[in-house]
């Protein structure tokens, strides 16, 4: 028996041996391991290419195992390692992953799906020497930490292996994005270097640029509240360019996602920023389909930034449905014939009015609104979504002598500052997203902060909840100001970023 290897996206990814036997009997070829229509079809297409091409095809019994063999398969891109396994019979083939559609004419094309499954390979995988058709190679060259090799046609796939000339077909390039690195602690990041939204054109509003700072180096979650023009929406849209820098992985996780959104993905030093309508449906921003499981917004958003301006205006359902998602930082979408896990580790940032009419907090406009209909606009977001916010922002209305103050270069250096400091300290998750048996270990008080926080405590009855949140705010705080241990003035800032009810 020998074999080689490939892999399968479906629920998730998933890797495959494809093994083949020969044995005596009537000739016969068959493909078995929970293989799909478009795979058991290329029985025929590859004993076309095989003859058309001069190879001899055996007059045995060929069995074919897609292992393992309760896992359903499809795609073409099964061929040339079924086509190579048949022609190599009595060869003794080195640990490849292969992948490609036969032509009729020997041609070794590729598909819609190939370079989704290769980026999803390379999260898995940190090393692995993998066989792709030419047409593929310049744009596979960039996934960094895979060795490539491209064939254009079965003879060159033969040569490949028979003669074992592997670096006659290698590949090689490096995307721009990682020529030059940061690198901390050995770790590989990619900083970005483009402000295209600037804070610089948002006019005073201090507090709010602060929050933004500290939500993201932190990745803590924001509610902005305020009239209408008072720079909500500015502040959202910028703070995807000073959150820290993306890992190797964070960017290749990022890129497989959104090659599952669309056929054409990049790699990018920008995080996602996703802002669904308030219109979208449940499934589009949640993920879902009919019978195979889509990826949707909050999963997209994944490393970066998910914005649901005028918050209110959700439908219910989608509101509530964001709790585990926030919790979580995960969300399972479960169909009929498919589950599948994604991370949803992002920034949640909401914004809304005051008040239906949204002048509740104006000095220039009278608000409209009675009592009820204010509180009914209010009750429309629960107690349980308002505790996976950890900044809350009452914005400013805006004045005629307001000026810029910080641009998003310099946020970004601020943040950049404490990102590092923060991982000499050995920390692997953002702060926002540490687990609860990691808070004790990372979020260490002074005497002082600790007897500040024992009296917030009692003074605003916090919950369990609340005081983690609080200790996670107030470490980004002291990060920030490169302080080891966590200070009064930094539980001060924390609290002062509460939602007061």
């Amino acid at each position: 028996m020998t074999k080689l290897r490939c892999a399968n996206l479906a629920d998730e990814l998933s890797i495959i041996d494809v093994e083949s036997t020969f044995t005596r009997g009537l000739p016969g070829f068959s493909i078995v391991g929970l293989a799909s229509t478009s795979i058991k079809e290329s029985t025929e297409r590859i004993k076309a290419t095989l003859i058309s091409k001069n190879f001899s095809f055996p007059a045995q019994k060929i069995t074919i195992n897609l292992s393992p063999s309760g896992i359903p398969k499809s795609g073409s891109h099964f061929d040339l390692a079924i086509a190579l396994l048949i022609i190599l019979q009595k060869e003794e083939l080195e640990d490849f992953f292969v992948f490609g559609e036969l032509g009729l004419d020997g041609l070794v094309k590729s598909t819609a799906e190939l370079f989704s499954l290769l980026l999803f390979l390379s999260t898995k995988l940190k090393k692995a020497r993998i066989l792709i058709p030419k047409a593929l190679a310049n744009k596979a060259s960039m996934i960094p930490g895979i060795e490539f090799f491209a064939v254009e046609n079965l003879d060159e796939a033969v040569e490949f292996f028979s003669k074992k000339n592997y670096e006659k077909f290698k590949i090689s390039g490096i995307h721009p994005l990682f020529e030059n690195p940061l690198i901390i602690n050995d770790e590989i990041f990619v900083q970005n270097t483009n402000f295209e939204y600037d804070f610089k054109d948002v006019k005073g509003q201090e507090r709010a640029k602060q929050a933004c700072i500290i939500s993201a180096l932190g990745m803590h979650n924001i509610l902005f509240e305020g009239c209408a023009g008072s720079g909500k929406s500015m502040c959202a849209k910028r703070l995807v360019y000073i959150m820290p820098p993306q890992s190797l992985d964070e960017i290749l996780k990022a890129s497989a996602y959104q090659s599952l959104n669309s056929k054409d993905s990049e790699f990018s030093s920008l995080r996602s920023f996703r802002n669904p309508h308030h219109t979208s449906t449940k499934a589009s921003i949640f993920g879902g389909g009919t019978k195979t499981a889509k990826i949707g917004e909050v999963a997209l958003a994944n490393g970066g930034v998910l914005f649901f301006d005028e918050f209110p205006h959700f439908s219910k359902t989608i509101i509530e449905s964001l709790r585990e998602p926030l919790e979580d930082n995960q969300i399972l979408v479960s169909r009929v014939n498919s589950k599948i896990l994604y991370d949803t580790k992002f920034i949640f940032v909401a914004a809304q009015n005051p008040c239906p009419c949204g002048n509740l907090f104006s000095t220039k406009l009278t608000c409209r609104c009675n009592e009820i209909e204010i509180k009914r606009y209010k009750q429309k977001i629960s107690q349980p979504i308002l505790d996976r916010i950890d900044l809350y922002v009452a914005m400013q209305e805006s004045k005629r002598d307001d000026k810029s103050s910080i641009s998003s270069k310099e946020a970004y250096e601020k943040v950049l500052k404490a990102f590092i400091f923060q991982k000499k300290r050995g920390q692997k998750e953002f702060n926002a997203k540490l687990k609860d048996e990691d808070i004790s270990k990372i979020c260490i008080l002074s005497p002082k902060a600790k007897e500040l926080l024992d009296s917030a405590l009692t003074k605003f009855q916090l919950s369990q909840r609340a005081i983690n949140k609080t200790l996670k705010v107030a470490r980004s705080c002291a990060d920030l100001a490169c302080s080891e241990l966590i200070e009064k003035e930094h539980i001060l800032d924390a609290l002062s970023f509460r939602i007061r009810q």
